[in-house]
């Protein structure tokens, strides 16, 4: 079980660390290098939604792996997601800008970005099925966290990285090429993520379906025709976390950098240590899940979201470093109570046949709601209303998670192989 949690937690480390250096380089300077030629609000637009893109196109990765995590097992699956996933950041890191190349660099950012988008929406389902499906009974909410907090990790290492290049190279070195350094280191990381996952076993929730034939031959279809409640609510409910998580580390850091005129590296070392927040979130409510439930968690967290929607940019607009953090740690601490359970709760809603495809597309689908719209929605919003209409966007979010998961039963009593 050490072998398969660090796995678990090292590849959604690694795959989130990509998929983070874009969403903070669209918030700091993508703008400028891939769509010099709009108005630094448009531009940020712009950016924002070549990012958003990849929330698109994990839906298609569910499908797509979720299809033969199914069918083939989830070992092998996960070792395609991740290099898709590395070869696409490495390639967004050596692509020349729009001086260079003209309208093609913006075309091309933006098909890398859809590539990341796919391989990320293989990534996750696989990773907590790793893990939740060799757990033993009881502790599946426990070992479900390793690869809940690899996004944290992730996070922690994008941000990181940008902050020790806007701290050693002046701004024109920063945008000329500094930001491009980790996204090319992402292939050293890549090799040991494939090094990690190639030692482990498949599961064995998976070879005794195999060893039953119990392996659908069409599984994306089956649980689009036998659970779609499950999917459509198990959406809704992750909706929130994600939209806690891209507000807080995404458009927060745009906001307080341009709205507000906060330092590049005062927002980025809030982000960076608000994150500690966000890993005791997610630890204490999944383990906590063993004890009292995913639900209980999941439902207290939302519920706690949609208050926190109205203080967190009161809070922001201070500029006060302290309260700053306090934002931002609020906000992320929140979306771990939420999502914390999530690597145990939405596999538990399918059965073995079809558990890839179905937990892959409730999370990913989620992603478009809670965190492609977000930036773009909120960006609109406080430009046309001010910051407090943010705020009860993220509160009207959060109730809506709530109802979903309202709807959804306890999972922690069943036992993988029993059909929900």
């Amino acid at each position: 079980m050490r072998r398969v949690a660090t796995a678990a937690f090292a590849g959604t480390a690694i795959e989130f660390y990509d998929f983070y250096l874009y969403g903070i380089a669209a918030a700091l300077v993508l703008n400028t290098a891939f769509f010099p030629n709009l108005s630094p609000v448009n531009g940020t637009l712009a950016a924002l939604s070549t990012y958003a893109v990849a929330f698109v196109a994990r839906p298609v990765g569910s499908v797509l792996f979720g299809h033969f995590g199914d069918r083939v097992g989830r070992k092998s699956v996960l070792v395609a997601s991740l290099l898709l996933m590395g070869l696409s950041t490495v390639a967004i890191g050596l692509l020349p800008d729009y001086h260079s190349w003209g309208v093609w660099a913006p075309v091309l950012l933006v098909s890398l970005r859809l590539l990341q988008g796919i391989g990320l929406g293989g990534e996750w389902g696989g990773a907590a099925l790793l893990a939740v499906e060799h757990a033993p009974h009881g502790r599946r909410g426990f070992y479900g966290a390793f690869p809940q907090l690899g996004p944290a990790v992730g996070f922690v290492g994008a941000s990181g990285a940008f902050l020790v290049l806007s701290a050693v190279l002046d701004d024109a070195a920063f945008a000329a090429w500094g930001w491009r350094v980790p996204f090319v280191a992402s292939i050293v990381l890549v090799g040991i993520g494939l090094y990690v996952r190639l030692k482990v076993s498949e599961t064995p929730v998976f070879a005794r379906a195999m060893a039953h034939r119990e392996v659908s031959r069409a599984p994306v279809t089956e649980v689009l025709r036998e659970h779609p409640r499950e999917i459509l609510l198990g959406c809704g409910g992750m909706t929130a976390a994600y939209l806690l998580f891209y507000t807080a580390t995404t458009y927060c850091l745009a906001y307080g950098t341009t709205a507000l005129g906060i330092s590049r590296d005062t927002m980025l070392v809030a982000s960076l240590a608000a994150v500690a927040f966000l890993v005791a979130g997610t630890w204490l409510s999944a383990v906590a899940s063993d004890r009292y439930g995913r639900r209980p968690l999941i439902l207290a967290g939302s519920a706690a979201a949609a208050g926190w929607g109205l203080l967190l940019f009161p809070l922001l607009d201070t500029r006060a470093p302290v309260l700053v953090l306090l934002a931002l740690g609020g906000t992320l601490f929140l979306s771990g109570v939420v999502y914390g359970p999530m690597g145990a709760y939405l596999p538990e809603l399918f059965p073995t046949g079809v558990r890839y495809s179905g937990a892959s597309l409730a999370y990913n689908l989620g992603g478009i709601l809670g965190g492609a719209l977000p930036p773009i929605l909120a960006t609109r919003l406080q430009t046309s209303f001010g910051s407090f209409a943010v705020g009860w966007y993220v509160t009207a979010m959060a109730l809506l998670s709530l109802w979903c998961v309202l709807r959804l039963p306890e999972t922690r009593g069943r036992t993988l192989h029993q059909q929900p």
